[in-house]
């Protein structure tokens, strides 16, 4: 019997398959490792696959869009309405996948191209620095308060070793408590360090951006 529609649960390293024809019956459930999904597919006829958008879903819809399939992806918010009630396993979930994505009303998530997941990743590797910076500032100057030493909010006035070589404060009275490893390691050089690493990033936003895909077809 022709598979019309199948829903794919991915997972780590076990996916859930779950088949159906034209009419609705189904005609599969399997439970596949992940080395075995690309010939899986490969030996299917070219019908339509939904698989719910998380991670690696992308990677996996350009993957078996690739034999012919119309690879679809959905939201994980508008798969869960189609889970059936007490049964909440990866089974039902590919299940619930494979009706979903008949609906004529449903909206899909756009897959993604390398190109576009690889600029992606700038912004969020960029992002986490910036935030990796903040939560080492911020840590320093919470520090230097309990002492009633008041920094700038300024990222560029945070320092330590001015600080400790200072006799009047009582931090420098009780730096011998203050682990090494964060005067030196971690705390002085890591603010400067984080911040040069993301203006290394910044250009290729500027020259870069504009000539992506995706920035392309933003109006």
């Amino acid at each position: 019997m022709k598979v019309a529609t199948i829903g794919l649960d991915i997972s780590k390293h076990v996916f859930h398959i779950h088949a159906v024809d034209s009419q609705g019956q189904v005609t599969s459930r399997q439970r596949l490792r992940r080395g075995e999904i690309m010939s899986f597919f490969s030996s299917l006829a070219p019908c339509l696959v939904g698989i719910e958008a998380c991670a690696t879903a992308h990677h996996w819809a350009r993957e078996i869009r690739q034999f012919g399939h119309d690879v679809r992806l959905i939201p994980p918010a508008y798969v869960k309405p189609y889970v059936r009630r007490g049964a909440k396993n990866d089974a039902a979930d590919a299940a619930a996948i494979c009706e979903a994505v008949t609906r004529p009303n449903m909206r899909f998530v756009p897959i993604k191209s390398v190109e576009n997941q690889g600029f992606l990743m700038l912004h969020r590797t960029r992002g986490l620095l910036v935030r990796q910076r903040t939560m080492t500032a911020c840590a320093i100057r919470a520090h230097f308060a309990e002492f009633g030493i008041i920094v700038g909010q300024a990222r560029q006035r945070v320092g330590i070793r001015p600080i400790l070589a200072d006799e009047r404060n009582a931090l420098s009275h009780g730096a011998s408590n203050l682990p090494e490893q964060f005067a030196e390691s971690v705390a002085e050089p890591r603010v400067p360090k984080l911040t040069s690493t993301t203006l290394s990033i910044n250009p290729t936003f500027t020259f870069q951006g504009p000539q992506t895909a995706f920035c392309r077809s933003i109006p």
